[in-house]
Formats: structure tokens, C-alpha cells, sequence
């Protein structure tokens, strides 16, 4: 199977202006591509990979307006219109319900304060020694934070919104084989902790609070500026910094934490959880967006399909895995987000409320049901919302899986 591996490269100056230019060409070749696309009259056919290679390359470059593509690395160039093509298939197949996932939309425009790339195959770049040598670019020295496993097939050069620079290369790996720990767990995610396992072990989510308060502050201080000036600038750029480093904690918690889950259990049981439809609620809208619950799922999807004899199973959303006791079956109906100890009683058991949660979403990814004879109906179930009286009494040690 194929991955990215990615690392930090340091250009000179010289190089970092020869990279910019590449950038401007590639972004120039994009977006010339697909306003040819956009002007063809409604059922004509569209131009094919090749010979919008050939409009916006080949022949661009005899022209005044375009003979400065020439400077720069034709593998590149055509490897944009390569990228449009791969979004046009993209929405299409997303229209038609063939790719899965959120809604791809129509492709835009690519606008140049955006993060940049530039994609080089193998007839565009190769390794010497420790350094990267691209076409017409010269060669870049490489932070190796840990080996390639094989030789890459192709590399993009990505410069991102606070001015960093990282090679992306794509490998060849095999199948990983590791024993499981555990046949299966069940997850449930949240906000003041990021995820409850069923074995009764917490995730503590990192503080995004004290970036989060920065972040907002320089927010106010750019809109204050004036577009254009030098300050403005230089406060977009700290504002990028700050964002790339929230950004860089959450991608570092969730790998962490995602290899882990997958490396010692066999089966994975995530929920079908509508993110988007939670982003509507104000009140918990940033803290939301700021878990990654997603990317979370993602991640897992991927590394299962790494590690051999792993699987990621989705429950639906509407599993009423908070509404059931996990132990005795017994169905105590809608509970106050507020209220999260609940003791049943039909069983006499104390739960915390995500806990059981994780306990009933892992049952449900098995497909176990519990023993209807245990269920009482018509009684009610007694609650509590202290969880400072509840927290004080020990509950059973569980294995530790973040310890």
C-alpha cells in the first residue's frame, strides 16, 4: 500500500525564490486549465488531460503572456492538471454517490495566499545522499526525522501558511503484523475528555485553551489593520504560526493515540457521530471543531487497513448507547447532558454516563444484545448530577491503555 512520508526541508535564499516562482506557475497552469474547462458551452465535451497539457503548457509558453513557464520544471506543470482532472473525477464520482464521505464540491480557483504545492515524479527529482535534488531547483537539505522504507515514487514540495517548507514523498510499505491485546473496545468521544473506552480508561483531550485565547486575541488585531500594510502582514503571519501549532498538537495527539487503539485491539467500534450538524450548536462549535473527531476516524479506517487482522466498525448515531444500562439491558430513556452519573435501578449498578456509553457502543459493533429478561419496565431510573459525591467512591481498576 501506498503513504506519505513527510519532512521538513530548509531552502536557501535563492532556492525559496526559485520555489515561489514554481508555485506561481503551477497555481498559473491550474486555474488557466479550468477556465477552459468552465468556458466550454453546456454538452460539448470537455478537453482531456492531454490536450489541456498542451493549451496551457506547450503552446501557453510561445506566447508573451506565458513564456516565463519555460523557467521553471515542466513535471510540475503537468502534474496540475493531472491534480485537476483527479477533482473533476472526484466531484463527479461524489455527485453520483461512488465516492463516500462528505459532499466533494465543483473545483476552484486556487488563490495564491493559500498553501502552495508542487508535486515532482520520478523523472523530476532524486535523492543524493541526505539531500533532495529537484529539477532546475538545485538540491535541499532534509530534516530526516526517521528513514524511508522504500524508494519513493513521487514528492510534493509544500509551502504552507507560516512560510515552512516540507517534502511529502510517497512509499511502497507492506502489511504490519502485530498481536492484538484485546479483541475489540468500544470508543466514545467527547469534549472535556476526548475519548472514553469501554475498559473504564480516559483520553484527556491537550489544552487548546491558552493557543485558543491567543489565536482569538491576534484575530481582533488583524481585523483592525489595514489590508495591505507591513503590520497586517506580520500579524497574519503569527496568527499562521499559531494556528500551524494547535494544529501540529491535535495531528500529534490523535497519531498517538489512534496507532495505539488500533496496534492493541482487534476490533475498533467508533459511532457515526454528525459532526456537522453539531457545528451548529454555538455554544460547543469551537470546542468541537477543535477535537478532530473526523480525523480521529479516519486515521483509524487507514491504520486498520495497515495492520493485518484489524477492523474499524461503525455504529449508527441513533444507537441509544447513553439511554441503556450496559450491564442489565435496562433502558432508563433520554438523560440531561448535565447528569453524568446514573445509577440503575433495575440492576443497582452506578455508571458513569460515558463509560456506559462506551460499553454499550462497543456491545452494539459485536452485535450482543442483552438478555430481555433482565429488563424491568415501567420503573424509573435514579440519577445524579453531583459527580463530585460519585467521583469519591472507587470504582473496579480496569487494564490501563493511556496510562
Amino acid at each position: 500500500m501506498k503513504v506519505r512520508y513527510q519532512y521538513r526541508i530548509y531552502p536557501t535564499p535563492q532556492q525559496v525564490k526559485g520555489l515561489n516562482q514554481l508555485f506561481g506557475c503551477c497555481r498559473v497552469v491550474y486555474n488557466d486549465a479550468l477556465a477552459i474547462v468552465r468556458s466550454v458551452p453546456q454538452g460539448e465535451k470537455w478537453p482531456s488531460n492531454a490536450e489541456l497539457q498542451k493549451l496551457v503548457i506547450t503552446q501557453a509558453k510561445k506566447t508573451a503572456e506565458r513564456e516565463w513557464l519555460a523557467d521553471v520544471s515542466v513535471v510540475p506543470l503537468q502534474q496540475s492538471v493531472q491534480d485537476l482532472g483527479a477533482a473533476f473525477k472526484n466531484f463527479f464520482e461524489s455527485r453520483s454517490g461512488k465516492r463516500k464521505g462528505s459532499k466533494v464540491g465543483f473545483p476552484r480557483f486556487k488563490k495564491k495566499l493559500n498553501q502552495q504545492s508542487a508535486r515532482f515524479v520520478r523523472t523530476g527529482f532524486s535523492l543524493k545522499g541526505n539531500k533532495l535534488e529537484l529539477a532546475k531547483l538545485g538540491r535541499f537539505k532534509v530534516k530526516w526525522s526517521r528513514p524511508l522504507p522504500s524508494e519513493p515514487s513521487s514528492v510534493t514540495i509544500i509551502r504552507n501558511t507560516a512560510g515552512q517548507y516540507h517534502a511529502s514523498f510517497v512509499v511502497e510499505i507492506g502489511s504490519i503484523n502485530i498481536e492484538p491485546l484485546r479483541p475489540s473496545i468500544g470508543v466514545d468521544l467527547g469534549i472535556k475528555t476526548f475519548a472514553f473506552l469501554s475498559t473504564g480508561d480516559r483520553v484527556e483531550s491537550p489544552g487548546y485553551n491558552r493557543l485558543d485565547r491567543k489565536t482569538r486575541r491576534f484575530q481582533r488585531k488583524l481585523a483592525r489593520q489595514v489590508k495591505g500594510s507591513k503590520r497586517r502582514e506580520k500579524t497574519r503571519l503569527r496568527l499562521a504560526k499559531l494556528k500551524l501549532k494547535t494544529a501540529n498538537i491535535r495531528k500529534d495527539f490523535l497519531h498517538k493515540t489512534t496507532t495505539q487503539l488500533i496496534h492493541e485491539n482487534q476490533v475498533v467500534v467508533l459511532e457515526d457521530l454528525a459532526v456537522k450538524n453539531m457545528l451548529g450548536n454555538r455554544k460547543l462549535a469551537r470546542a468541537i471543531s477543535q477535537q478532530g473527531w473526523g480525523t480521529a476516524r479516519t486515521m483509524c479506517e487507514a491504520k486498520a487497513s495497515m495492520v493485518n487482522d484489524r477492523e474499524v466498525r461503525i455504529i449508527s448515531r441513533w444507537e441509544p448507547t447513553s439511554q441503556i444500562c450496559s450491564d442489565c439491558g435496562f433502558r432508563w430513556g433520554k438523560v440531561a447532558l448535565s447528569v453524568r452519573y446514573i445509577l440503575c435501578v433495575s440492576c443497582g449498578t452506578e455508571h458513569d454516563r460515558d463509560g456506559n456509553a462506551a460499553k454499550n457502543i462497543e456491545k452494539s459493533g459485536l452485535g450482543l444484545t442483552q438478555d430481555s429478561k433482565w429488563t424491568k419496565n415501567g420503573r424509573k431510573t435514579s440519577i445524579s448530577g453531583n459527580p463530585t459525591a460519585l467521583s469519591s467512591q472507587p470504582y473496579s481498576e480496569q487494564l490501563g491503555l493511556f496510562a
